[in-house]
């Protein structure tokens, strides 16, 4: 073989060397193309599988949770929290109010004024009337034969006049003295120990003015509580309201007692700021529960609270009774004309208590 032929043989040789690379290096690289989406469909898979896992698994967090929840005592501990945050409210409300001095009521407070000046003068009056009846009394002790006549057969006769005189101003006086006085005892009054029962009494009036406000932003609603009519203190404003004409009332009293008489204590025209007292009850009726509260009702009277009488009236009940009663119900049954609520101002029990009182 010639050196040409040898050297054609082995250009030839080494261009099917390079082919055979350069094919295996082109197969390699689809190869590898063509297992690039195997490896990334592999991938997606394992991280589908892993967030299904973490979510199945946080889901079962959460429920072991709530349950665990469930068992403890945070409800209860955010009650008990709720009611801890409402009582601080109507505190911080009746701190306000004291604090507060409105307008309204510095206006009540001069007709008050008024009213206690006019009270004095009428106090005054009331005093000389008794002087005169003392210089009455003394003239009548001292001057006996001047204040009688004598008839035929020399016996002194009183003179129908001068005593009718003499008692229409004792009777003028005392009944001035005792108008705004009741001279009983009273079995329903709070700090004597007697309470009212709120499951049997009727729901108070809804004012939208009384409401506590903080930053000018309304939020609790505050009205006189049906308890205030058990407490001495009257003037306008401070009384339980119920909406409506007619309404009820059930009062534990502070002993127990058979009932004899009940006294209905309202405001005068002259110091209401509306000038009318239109909301003063009118027709009401008592009854005695038997039974700790819960038994039967006995029917004690029924009466008419006059309001162009005295502020303070007693009324006789009608229906004695012989046993003893812790409790007396009151209901109202109209007011005196306002259409939208009735206001009790207060209401008193009287009787006679127990023996071992």
């Amino acid at each position: 073989m010639s050196g040409k032929a040898k050297a054609r043989r082995a250009a030839m040789f080494f261009r099917g060397c390079s082919e055979d690379a350069s094919g295996s290096a082109s197969g390699s690289t689809l190869l590898s193309e063509d297992e690039n989406p195997d490896a990334n469909g592999v991938t997606r898979s394992w991280k589908i599988i892993l967030s299904t896992m973490f979510t199945l698994t946080f889901l079962l967090v959460g429920l072991l949770s709530h349950q665990w929840l469930k068992e403890t005592e945070v409800p209860q501990k955010s009650r008990q929290l709720y009611a801890i945050i409402a009582e601080y409210g109507s505190r911080l409300y009746k701190l306000q109010a004291r604090l507060r001095m409105p307008k309204e009521q510095l206006e009540l407070l001069k007709k008050e004024s008024q009213t206690l000046e006019n009270n004095f003068r009428k106090i005054l009056l009331l005093i000389e009337q008794i002087d005169v009846l003392k210089a009455l009394l003394r003239d009548t002790k001292d001057g006996t034969d001047n204040n009688h006549s004598w008839n035929a057969h020399g016996v002194p006769v009183e003179d129908p006049d001068h005593t009718e005189e003499m008692s229409n101003l004792v009777n003028y006086v005392l009944k001035k003295l005792r108008e705004d006085q009741v001279q009983m005892a009273d079995y329903a009054l709070k700090s004597a120990g007697a309470s009212i029962i709120e499951a049997g009494t009727s729901e108070s009036y809804k004012n939208n003015k009384a409401k506590l406000y903080w930053h000018g932003i309304g939020f609790l609603n505050h009205e006189m509580p049906p308890d205030i009519i058990l407490q001495p203190d009257v003037y306008p404003g401070k009384c339980w309201a119920f909406p409506g004409s007619q309404g009820h009332t059930l009062i534990k009293l502070a002993t127990k007692i058979i009932p004899t008489a009940v006294t209905m204590e309202h405001i005068s025209e002259k110091v209401s700021p509306s000038g009318n007292i239109s909301s003063a009850p009118k027709e009401f009726s008592v009854y005695g529960v038997t039974k700790k509260c819960e038994g039967e009702e006995i029917f004690l009277g029924q009466f008419i609270y006059n309001k162009t009488g005295t502020t303070v009236q007693t009324f006789e009940l009608q229906h004695a009774v012989s046993e003893y009663l812790l409790c007396v119900k009151l209901n109202i049954f109209s007011n005196w004309g306002h259409p939208k609520y009735t206001c009790l101002y207060r209401f008193r029990v009287h009787g006679t208590p127990g023996k071992h009182i």
